[in-house]
């Protein structure tokens, strides 16, 4: 018999896969979004922009109505179930001075200020959405012996209302009471009450539930209609009871301006008060225990715990209003630059006559790093070859294993060669290129990459200044196809060559492309080579560039053609990348801004125009959608949508004059909308990423993406790889290797 243990011996249980935790980094943009959204819902809320009932009923018959109700005292107790309702009477001499729709910041202080002055006391009775936004106001209401009543939290008609809907609006009260005094109260009025009297079918219900909840119902019986704005003398003469009798009288605190009231106040207390009359609270007025009672335990932290995150709204919509105006600015002023120095840059070079000097025609080296580049290395090197320009072509591999460079020894190009290495990373291989080449100019690219056959000859000609270190060339989507190609080619075209234009006449180009870019070797070997440190080395060598006091110029006829991703991963693994890398190249060459000469001016100039337009302008573009969005919902609808279609427009009038500019068919702009709404939602998503990835000091590697080698150049037959394995086979040991 097989024992447990000895069972254990011969029978191993499968290891289970160890489950994959995404990082938090991953997650930390999809919690802010949420979080900014919530916080967006709950300011919509406390500004009754989300819940709203602003219907009024029509009067209603009286039928049902008690006549002790209609022909009784401005406070209703019909607190005991199967009992008639009862009403009650203020005392004579006895005044409840009462404040509805507060508390208002500029008004509620200064009725305050007046009662303090005069030693008197009232009831106010406050909203839900006012109280939360102003909880010091309720509590110092509290603090300097007033009373507080509900007036429900969004103030709607509760004869519309469900009896759940009434429960909400009473505990949503009494939740903001809690937070922001400590306090519960037994007083409520009904918005848009009046007098007893004017009690009917619809109102008569909803006090009877009321009252079945626990409260007393305080309508009125003098009203001030201080809401009309009459005139200081006529606010006191409404006010004033007749003949020595007790009276509720109606005031407010918010809704308008209240200037009128606070200055009958001044005068209407100590009138009054000289009459023999006292100003209290409505308990005290009837000999009954306070209103109020304390919270304590979980309601009390529950209830501060919602007007904490009221104040967080308040400040993240604030926030977000200073960061709309800011992205508002930088969108004109980015626009604005593009299209002014983007028209002198191509009046500039396209003048008759310009040129750089005399033409440059030495011979160059066109270095090719490649790894795994198996479905596109043959288009690549065959359009060097085609090449109107004297060029060798050095592919270094970077320890591939699909073959790559078996595939191009394979093809018995002349004055192509192969530098093989172990995978080392993008800016080694190049390095290794740059040691290889035989000439003073590098051209380089990517293995993804075909150039056109003047390419090489536009790209070298700024050369023949001494000045120029780098130059930039023209790089464009070649799968334009699908939406996202389509997308992508809008971005290159208009954000990408576009700034380029912009940034040459600045002097300050932030990156030569590593799709087409060209460099002068003695520059490299000034600055280093290309750099490590970072995961944008075309970045990164840019800014070295500029540091070390070399020009670095865009040439607009040096078209590339590159196979941009064509899925949302790859696109978000790309785009990811390269905003890392961006912000670690500006972190890098951070101390440029303190710096003198070249260093200093780039420092300057270059580095805040890359920081504004390349990390924090993306970063709050979405802003624009976020208010767009939050317009639509809660208004103003028309305002918000001529707004976003304002921005668009002049999006529109400068993609289609970097369109023009490239000699770029204008059908691709059709997707423009949808992508200011989608595509940029996505780029925002990755740059927040990139941010959080930097502030957590998460490490990034080099993601390589998948290819399909289907670009060409214009006019060109797309080069695909055929079947050529047994001749690689054959050939393998016959081809020289560097």
């Amino acid at each position: 018999m097989t024992t447990p243990v000895s069972r254990g011996r011969h029978h191993r249980r499968k290891k289970r896969a160890p489950r994959r935790r995404i990082p938090m980094r991953y997650l930390l943009p999809s919690f802010l979004l949420v979080a900014l959204l919530a916080m967006l819902m709950l300011r919509g809320y406390v500004h009754s922009e989300i819940l709203a009932d602003h219907r009024v009923q029509a009067p209603a018959p009286t039928t049902q109505v008690p006549d002790d109700v209609l022909e009784g005292g401005p406070v209703i107790d019909a607190r005991r179930t199967g009992e008639a309702a009862e009403t009650l009477w203020i005392p004579d001499h006895k005044i409840v001075l009462t404040f509805d729709d507060g508390p208002d910041p500029v008004w509620t202080p200064r009725v305050l200020d007046e009662l303090k002055k005069h030693d008197a006391r009232g009831v106010f009775f406050v909203t839900g959405t006012m109280a939360s936004r102003y909880p010091d106001l309720v509590q110092r209401m509290v603090d300097e012996g007033h009373e507080i009543g509900l007036h429900t939290f969004n103030h709607p008609d509760l004869s519309f209302q469900t009896t759940s809907r009434i429960d909400w609006e009473l505990s949503q009260n009494q939740l903001v009471l809690a937070g922001a005094a400590g306090i519960r109260t037994s007083l409520f009025r009904p918005p848009y009450s009046s007098f007893s009297d004017a009690m009917d079918d619809k109102s008569w219900p909803v006090t009877q539930y009321i009252g079945s909840r626990g409260y007393l119902t305080v309508v009125n019986n003098t009203d001030s209609e201080d809401w009309k704005r009459p005139g200081v003398d006529a606010i006191i003469e409404r006010a004033t009871p007749e003949g020595g009798e007790g009276a509720v009288i109606l005031m407010h605190d918010s809704g308008g301006d209240r200037s009128q009231t606070v200055a009958a106040l001044g005068r209407f207390l100590p009138q009054m008060q000289e009459r023999g009359y006292d100003f209290t609270n409505l308990t005290s007025a009837l000999g009954a225990p306070s209103a109020h009672t304390p919270v304590t335990g979980f309601a009390l932290w529950k209830g501060k715990a919602f007007i904490g995150a009221v104040e967080i709204s308040e400040h993240v919509t604030g926030v977000l209003v200073v960061g709309l105006a800011a992205i508002g600015v930088l969108v004109m002023v980015r626009f604005g630059l593009m299209l002014l120095l983007s028209f002198l840059h191509a009046r500039k070079v396209r003048r008759k006559g310009f040129s750089w000097g005399e033409p440059f025609t030495r011979p160059v080296s066109v270095l090719v790093p490649a790894y795994n580049e198996r479905e596109c290395i043959e288009a690549t090197v065959r359009s060097l070859v085609a090449s109107d320009y004297p060029i060798e072509v050095v592919v270094i591999d970077d320890g591939s294993t699909d073959g790559t460079a078996d595939l191009v020894e394979a093809m018995w190009i002349p004055n192509v060669r192969v530098v093989r290495q172990r995978n080392a990373g993008k800016p080694a291989a190049l390095n290794n290129g740059i040691a290889h080449a035989r000439y003073d100019i590098v051209v380089m690219m990517d293995g993804d990459t075909v150039f056109e056959p003047s390419t090489v000859r536009e790209l070298v000609q700024p050369f023949a200044d001494r000045r120029v270190g780098a130059v930039a060339g023209n790089a464009k989507v070649g799968n334009r196809d699908s939406l996202i190609g389509a997308w992508q080619h809008i971005e290159y075209v208009m954000g990408f060559n576009l700034d380029r234009r912009m940034y040459d006449l600045l002097g300050c180009m932030p990156t030569i492309p590593g799709a087409v870019g060209a460099f002068r070797r003695d520059a490299l070997d000034r600055i280093g080579g290309m750099s490590e440190d970072t995961l944008a080395e075309d970045t990164d060598v840019t800014m070295a560039l500029h540091r070390d006091g070399w020009r670095v110029v865009y040439a607009e006829n040096a078209r590339a053609w590159t196979e941009a991703p064509e899925s949302v991963q790859q696109l978000w693994s790309q785009r990811y990348r390269w905003s890392y890398g961006t912000m670690q190249a500006i972190w890098k060459h951070r101390r440029a801004v303190v710096e003198r000469g070249p260093s200093g001016r780039f420092g300057r100039v270059g580095l805040p125009f890359v920081s504004l337009f390349m990390v924090v302008a993306p970063l709050l573009a979405p802003l624009i959608d976020v208010f767009l969005l939050y317009g639509l919902v809660f208004g103003p609808t028309g305002k918000t949508v001529a707004a976003w279609f304002g921005v668009l427009l002049v999006q529109a009038v400068c993609a289609a004059y970097a369109f023009r500019l490239d000699r770029e068919r204008m059908t691709h702009l059709i997707s423009l909308p949808l992508q200011q709404i989608l595509y940029r939602q996505l780029m925002y998503v990755v740059l927040l990423q990139s941010w959080i990835t930097a502030l957590t000091g998460g490490r990034l590697r080099w993601q390589k993406l998948r290819r399909t080698g289907v670009v060409e150049a214009p006019g060109g037959t797309p080069a695909r790889r055929k079947d050529k394995d047994k001749d690689m086979d054959m050939n393998r040991d016959r081809r020289p290797v560097a």
